[in-house]
Order: C-alpha cells, then structure tokens, then sequence
C-alpha cells in the first residue's frame, strides 16, 4: 500500500536498469509496478522484479517500446495511475505525454508544453536570452537556404556550429570550419535533422574549442518550488556522447558554482517545468552558456543522488502525486566526490562498436562507496535492439583523489565475461595524467588518442590471466599514456 498522498501504481514504460531503478524507488514507497517488456527482453530482471509484467511486442523498440497506443493499452488494462518513462525512447516524446494526460493517467516528467519549448533548440534559445539567461553566441531563427547560412556565419565567425533544432543525444550536430564546407553541411544536416526528428530547421551557433561540458540537476513541484542540485561535470565524450560524468567538476570555483545553479534554475523556472530535469552549459575561460535542458531524469543522476544524499527517482514519485519536494535549497550540499562509468558492451579491437550477445560471467564490485545499477545478470543475453549498457558503475569517496583510487579497484573488480566490454577504456583514462589532474575537456579522447592507447592495452590484458600479468599490462600502457602527454605538450 503506498504511503498516504502518493499514486498507488506505476508502470514503467522503459527497460533494463532504469526500469529497475524506478521500481525499487516505488518499492520503498509501498507504490505498485507493472513492467512491459518485448520479447528480447522477457527474462530480463526488471521484468521479474515488478508485481506485474505485460508482454507487448517483439525486439525492435518501434514494434514494442515505441509503441505508444500499446503502451497506453496496458496502463488502463492494469489500472495504473502514473507512467514513468524512464530515459530515452518516449521520455521527451509530448505526444506520449498528452496521451498519458488524455486517458486520466499520470505522466511522471515536465508537463508538454515545458518539453516543446524545451525540444525545440530555437525556441528554448529565444525563452532563455528574454529570461536573461546567458546563451552561446548565434542566431534564433531556422537556417531557410544556404546565402542565409554563409551570411550568419560572416557575422559570427568562422569556425561555427550546425544545430537540429530538434535533436538530441549529439545527433545532429556538426562543426563547420569555413564557408567551403558550409554548403555540403547545411544539406547534410538537413536531411539528417528531418530522418532522424521529422524536422529540418538547422541553427547556427558560435562553435567554441575545448569547452568544458558542465550540466545542473534541476528539480521542482508543481506548487512553485524549484532547487538545483548542482552540477555534473560530462566532458569525456566521444563523438557527443557521456561516457564518464563526475561531480562536483573541478572546473568550477564556489562562486561560480552557485551562480550556474542559479541561472539554472532560471532557466527551468522560465519553461515553466516541473519533476527532474537537467540544464547543459558549456564552459571556457570562466564563462557559461546555456547550451539546452534535457526534459526527463539522466543517466548519469545517481552521482548527484551519491553526492547530495538525496533519492531523485522517490522525488519524481512524490512530484507526480501533487507533494512538495523533500529538500529546500539550502539543504542541498555536496559532500565528498563521485565518479560514474558507463559500461557498454562493446569491442575495442572493432572500433568500439556494440557488442551484444550472452554474458557467461558477471560479478559486480562492492564494498564501501561502490554503487552499481544494472539490468543484467550471468546468463543473460544483451539483445542487439537497444543501447548496449550493462551496467553504470557509480563510486563516491571523501576526495577526489580518493574517488579515483576506489574507482581503479571497482573496476578491477567488476566481471564481465562472453562480451566484449569498455572497461579498459575507463581504467587508461584513470591513469591519463590529464584527468587525474581534472584538467580536461570534451576534446580530451581525441587530443590525447585515447581510443589508439585503449586498444593497446586491451590487447596486453587478454594477453595474461592473472594479477601479475594485468599489472605489468597496465604499467606498460602508463608509459605509453604519459609519452603521448608529453609529446601533446610539446607542440
């Protein structure tokens, strides 16, 4: 029985380890769940552990997660009274919310009319700049032809950046060095922004070198009351995507810390948002920019939770039921630090690409300050369909220096066998000097041939069985890693 105030049942319209994370946060909360699930997915532990599971497609996501009257379908026919969509798949989509809306269920994220202007690049800029928000140099109209494009990126400056107005999860996204490349890049993108969204307005922003990606957990009811959570440092990407975040970022001074949150909340306030959200800023040289706000819950928010000592997943909960939130501002504070490592299955000796198939090993790390969500389990068959993460390595410790430490342990620790995995690539950049001196950036992969140096070492390491071997591995790829950092800083 759920606890007096809160919706009573929840499906969960998502998979894999956010599945689960809701549904253990509902579980402590007395709230019900209903899990669906495809065919691939049909022994998946999220399946098992909801009260009630419900069958609704095979493996593609459009025949099954991306079906929404399907969906819609089983929350009546299992009476639940909200959905939570997790990330990815419908959690920004506001049809999927209005449908939600229209058939008296709750849907636990921002209302649609914050997802619109928010999903809209342009419309979020224009919101922002009136706010007095600070936003990167550029325009706030859809690109119509090419002389139009040329003419803006004259009075920006070259190099600059090509925006989908509509996009997301670094899709559509493309750097334009000089008006040569403007032309074929316009079309690209366009044809790009309308395959892959159903819309081709294009923008154009300044393009910034080296920035620094810097997010903020945002979080509000629906009586007014808006905290940030501060931020989360996402600067090691490759080709736009996370793979590690860490919090508090070593970039930031107190004062600039509280002065981002402040413009962050700003921002959510403005698009008039409620339940978690996040906003994106790049940052260089002491200066921000509101980059965008993702409307729904991140992968990466369990280092905020391990940080701040808060339960974002229980708030959405309470959010969605009509409470306030449990924290005012001044009870938020950050204490120690927290790393998160993102754990695909992938293969590095095949440019890392997804590497799905069953897991004949499995063993997760443990101990003080280790945290690890996961939907997977030994015998468990990663299906080719879907996102190839296994797992989300979460530690947290009093300092940095000591979170690092820790984290080379988790790793050594974590057991993935039958699937090719990138945790090599996690244990070279913990060794990489630039990121143990925090000094880093979203360039930091490919100026320092991060991906080149992972492939070296994944071959030492299958190379021996045991300790021994993986530490002389390891001290071998060190000199390779600090020969490439001193040669970078020598040019």
């Amino acid at each position: 029985m759920a606890r007096e105030g809160l919706i009573n049942k929840v499906m969960v319209a998502n998979r894999g380890e956010i599945a689960l994370r809701v549904m253990r946060a509902c579980k402590e909360l007395g709230i019900s769940t209903v899990a669906v699930y495809s065919d691939a997915d049909k022994n998946a532990l999220f399946v098992r552990y909801a009260d009630e599971s419900y069958n609704i497609g095979p493996g593609p996501a459009r025949m099954s997660y991306l079906d929404q009257d399907k969906l819609i379908d089983v929350a009546l026919k299992a009476n639940v009274e909200g959905i939570h969509p997790g990330y990815g798949f419908l959690a920004e989509n506001t049809q999927f919310c209005r449908k939600c809306h229209k058939n008296g269920i709750e849907f636990i994220g921002p209302p649609p009319e914050a997802m619109e202007l928010m999903g809209s690049k342009i419309d979020s800029k224009r919101s922002m700049i009136a706010a007095g928000v600070s936003v990167v140099p550029g325009v706030t109209e859809a690109i119509p032809d090419h002389e139009r494009a040329k003419d803006i990126a004259h009075e920006i400056g070259y190099p600059i950046m090509l925006k989908a107005s509509a996009g997301g999860g670094g899709i559509g996204i493309r750097m334009v060095p000089d008006e040569i490349e403007m032309e074929k890049a316009l079309d690209s993108i366009k044809v790009l922004a309308k395959n892959s969204f159903g819309d081709d307005s294009v923008f154009i922003e300044k393009y910034i070198s080296d920035p620094r990606h810097i997010e903020y957990q945002v979080l509000g009811d629906k009586n007014g009351h808006m905290i940030h959570l501060y931020e989360r440092e996402c600067s090691v990407q490759r080709r736009h995507q996370k793979l590690i975040e860490e919090t508090p970022s070593m970039a930031l001074t107190p004062e600039l810390r509280e002065e981002i949150g402040e413009q962050a909340v700003l921002a959510a306030k403005t698009a008039g948002y409620h339940n978690a959200g996040t906003c994106e800023f790049m940052f260089k040289d002491d200066q921000y920019f509101f980059l965008e706000m993702n409307t729904r819950l991140q992968v990466e928010h369990p280092i905020t939770e391990q940080v701040t000592r808060t339960d974002l997943a229980r708030e959405m909960l309470y959010v969605a039921s009509g409470l306030d939130l449990s924290y005012a501002q001044e009870d938020i504070k950050q204490i120690g630090h927290c790393i998160e490592f993102r754990i695909n299955a992938e293969d590095p000796l095949n440019q890392f690409a997804p590497c799905p198939g069953k897991i004949t090993r499995y063993a997760e790390p443990s101990g003080i300050g280790v945290r690890v969500d996961s939907g997977v389990y030994q015998g468990f068959t990663i299906p080719p369909f879907y996102d190839s993460m296994v797992a989300k390595l979460i530690v947290w410790g009093e300092d940095r220096n000591y979170c690092i430490e820790r984290s080379k342990r988790a790793l050594f620790e974590m057991q993935v066998g039958g699937v090719r995995t990138n945790i090599p690539f996690h244990e070279v950049v913990l060794e990489h000097p630039a990121f143990v001196s925090g000094d880093y950036n979203t360039s930091f992969i490919p100026r320092y041939n991060i991906m080149e140096q992972v492939v070296e070492y994944y071959k030492l390491k299958k190379m021996g069985q045991g300790n021994a071997q993986k530490a002389a591995a390891m001290a071998a790829v060190e000199a390779v890693i600090v020969a490439a950092a001193q040669s970078n800083v020598s040019k």
